[in-house]
């Protein structure tokens, strides 16, 4: 089946399997909804009078990059997959099958350059000359994919600036200095309703860009993407990544620290926004983070591990992207990240990120803002999902995504299932959300945002997304602590049909049986799970990064029964 043919067949799937599209479609039809609002794509209204950008002419005092030819292979990560090349085998390598496209998308990127411990200079020069060779001229290929074009000039660029540029060095230039009108032709603008994180990337590509080959023109437009892009990605009161995904959320802290200290290089005025922009992501940053580590909530970016990143969290780890500045521009994030002060916690829980930590037990819970997961955005059907540390232990953890995609594994890791939430009738909180749905057919879905509770001993969270179902009220989590023991009651309000709820947990502990529930053993601890619903576990995997992951278990507690119903279970240590 051809790739046009395949996507057809699965919005078909989507479509019958979708009750909430199927109504839209309907609402569509009769005049009811109108659509998605006029726009102009890949022009932002901001940028009017400003596209398209002119050429320039680059200039740059790089060095030269060794080009002694390699003798061993070379193995790299391209998201999560590892690929081997042998010396002459560099221009079968872009002619390669993956797949997964993200595995072809990470190799244009040249994703793995910052990566790479003791990478020969001459692999560098050969990969980056056999690319040269077949895609050096902009077109329209997944090869000069906007994002892709600016992963790649920053990579590139940064590993110049370290150990000199993959030559020939006037050809390079050039390539690199084409980098800036072919981004700009394609900026990655949809209208405000989808828009996402991708456009400030772009901005990102163009604003190093420019700046590293002085090309004012170009540095910019990037300039006044990223600054206006900010307000799009980052949410207004806590400054948390808006499309709902904790290590994304730390990637475009990292991309704003990135153009700070750019900015500051080269005394722009923007460099003041720049800072204060990641100052304020750097704080919910260390807000999200729990003793036990950094929870993996929504999509795992394929641009760069995890581990990568944090640094961002503990700066004298001296480890990753902060371990790779140089003495001075590691000196000025680390003032950054120790002189932030983390946010008030309902502005944190308004913008979606419940935080919460009693005695022992520390917690982070998500709940989208209107209850709908962003579109467009990087979150799971997670709403009242949780990450829970006892101490230093991670004990109950989101699972994380391996893969992106629309079918299988890749969709299977969204659902409530895979992110310690509850289902009824094997349905998510929410339906699925789509960029063009109006605020007010989303009302007339859901006709209740959510709400939450944070007490001295008890989070409470309360969900109106199973409204949509007939006979189905109000559900309300409660997570109760009590010393070294906490107790979750999911309640479901409502009567009529007999319904099957279920309440999923995933842990990395052992998880055996014993005659009074699961025990689940690890870092030194027992703790008894026990519940007078059915319990069950299977094997499952918590990824790590994206399509890298490890063994872990889910849990299920069900019952069947015509609500109100009831799901409880008790954890405490034995």
């Amino acid at each position: 089946m051809t790739g046009a043919l395949a996507s057809i067949s699965r919005k078909g799937r989507q479509f019958r399997s979708d009750p909430v599209l199927r109504r839209w479609a309907v609402a569509r039809l009769l005049g009811r909804e109108s659509g998605t609002p006029a726009f102009h794509a890949h022009h932002p209204p901001y940028l009017d009078g400003r596209l398209p950008l002119t050429a320039e002419t680059p200039a740059a005092a790089f060095s030269a990059l060794d080009a002694t030819p390699p003798e061993a292979e070379l193995t790299i990560d391209l998201a999560g997959t590892d690929v081997t090349v042998a010396t002459g085998g560099e221009a079968g390598l872009f002619e390669r099958r993956f797949a997964d496209e993200e595995t072809l998308l990470a190799l244009h990127r040249f994703a793995w350059l910052p990566l790479a411990e003791n990478v020969e200079p001459g692999w560098v020069c050969l990969l980056w000359q056999a690319w040269m060779e077949r895609f050096s001229k902009p077109d329209d290929s997944l090869a000069w994919h906007p994002y892709t074009a600016a992963e790649r000039c920053i990579n590139i660029l940064n590993y110049g600036s370290r150990a000199g540029l993959p030559g020939p060095k006037n050809e390079t230039l050039a390539v690199l200095g084409a980098h800036g009108p072919a981004i700009a032709a394609r900026l990655e603008y949809f209208g405000d309703h989808d828009t996402s994180n991708h456009l400030a990337n772009n901005g990102r590509g163009l604003y190093l860009l420019g700046l590293a080959l002085s090309m004012p023109e170009c540095a910019d437009l990037g300039a006044e993407i990223l600054v206006q892009e900010a307000a799009r990605i980052f949410t207004k009161r806590a400054g948390v990544f808006a499309e709902e995904s904790s290590h994304y959320h730390l990637l475009y802290t990292r991309d704003y620290l990135e153009a700070w200290l750019a900015a500051t290089q080269h005394g722009r005025s923007e460099a003041e926004d720049f800072k204060a922009i990641a100052q304020k992501a750097l704080t919910s940053a260390q807000k999200i983070d729990l003793p036990g580590g950094y929870p993996l909530i929504g999509d795992i970016s394929p641009d760069v591990p995890p581990e990568d990143l944090f640094g961002l969290l503990a700066p004298n780890s001296g480890g990753g992207w902060l371990g790779r500045l140089g003495d001075g521009e590691r000196g000025q994030v680390e003032s950054l990240i120790n002189e932030a002060a983390p946010p008030e916690i309902y502005d944190l829980a308004a913008d979606g990120w419940l935080r919460a930590d009693f005695g022992p037990w520390s917690g982070l819970w998500h709940l989208p803002p209107g209850g709908w997961a962003a579109m467009p955005g990087h979150g799971h059907q997670d709403l009242g999902g949780f990450e829970l540390h006892y101490g230093k232990l991670p004990l109950f953890i989101d699972l994380g995504r391996g893969l992106y995609g629309a079918d299988g594994e890749a969709v299977a890791y969204v659902a409530a299932a895979m992110n310690n939430g509850l289902s009824v009738d094997g349905l998510d909180p929410y339906p699925p959300n789509k960029p063009y749905y109006s605020a007010a057919f989303r009302r007339s879905v859901v006709d209740a945002d959510p709400g939450y509770d944070i007490g001295e001993d008890h989070v409470t969270i309360q969900n109106s997304g199973f409204h949509r179902l007939a006979g189905c009220g109000l559900a309300t989590y409660t997570w109760r602590f009590n010393g070294d023991q906490f107790s979750l009651s999911d309640c479901l309000e409502g009567a009529g049909t007999r319904r099957r709820v279920v309440r999923h947990l995933a842990t990395s502990l052992e998880v055996t049986e014993s005659e009074g529930g699961l025990i689940l053993s690890g870092g030194g601890h027992r703790f008894l799970l026990s519940s007078e619903s059915a319990m069950a576990h299977v094997p499952t995997i918590r990824w790590r990064a994206y399509n890298r992951g490890e063994r872990a278990t889910l849990i299920t507690l069900t019952t069947e029964a015509r609500p109100p119903l009831q799901i409880h279970f008790t954890l405490k240590i034995v």
